[in-house]
């Protein structure tokens, strides 16, 4: 009975320890942590195009993860009668990569390493700035990054978080996707991309 005892907690402890393993292997590993928190947080919802599949609808394309609003795509106008008409705060098109509300229309930003029309060009601090201030590219004097981007509340995550996310969007497929800039309420002209 005692042998029993000894085996089973041998193997408990052994399963623990196995399993602490695994976890610190993912926590060590920010690519793996980036990944894992880039997709408990939504980015798809908004930052990846949707393909329609048969049973379960509008999902991800996983041809164009995280390459932000189609350029060609075409994009439906509102104006803020058009808002109040329907009693809503916002309206988004189909794709979920344009929103319009009382800030005018935003497009959901190409988060891919493109060099020419995703994060190419930044840098790590210049991506823990921007999701810190609200501002694109961390710029005092740069745009606002528009709804429904919830910076307000990513800005809290630790930097540990935010490099991880910053590492898993530098290990993605580049994609060249031109995402039209902001057009701002009451203006019919294309503005890059939040």
């Amino acid at each position: 009975m005692c042998k029993m005892i000894v085996t089973l907690m041998l193997g408990v402890s052994w399963a623990a320890f196995m399993g602490c393993q695994s976890q610190q292997k993912t926590a060590e590993n920010p690519v793996e942590r980036g990944k894992y928190l880039v997709s408990i947080l939504g980015c798809h919802d908004c930052h990846t195009p949707k393909a329609m599949d048969a049973v379960l609808g509008p999902v991800p394309d996983t041809t164009r993860l995280l390459s932000g609003n189609p350029e060609n795509f075409p994009y439906p106008t509102w104006t803020p009668a058009d808002l109040q008409q329907r009693n809503a705060m916002a309206m988004t098109n189909a794709q979920f990569t344009v929103w319009a509300g009382p800030w005018g229309v935003s497009f959901t930003m190409n988060l891919t390493p493109d060099i020419e029309t995703g994060l190419g060009e930044w840098t790590e601090e210049t991506f823990i700035r921007a999701i810190r201030t609200g501002k694109h590219q961390g710029q005092p004097n740069g745009r606002d990054i528009l709804p429904p981007m919830p910076w307000i509340v990513y800005r809290d995550a630790t930097d540990e978080d935010l490099k991880a996310i910053w590492a898993y969007l530098r290990s993605i497929p580049p994609i060249k996707n031109q995402v039209p800039l902001p057009i701002p309420p009451g203006s019919s002209t294309n503005g890059s991309s939040e």
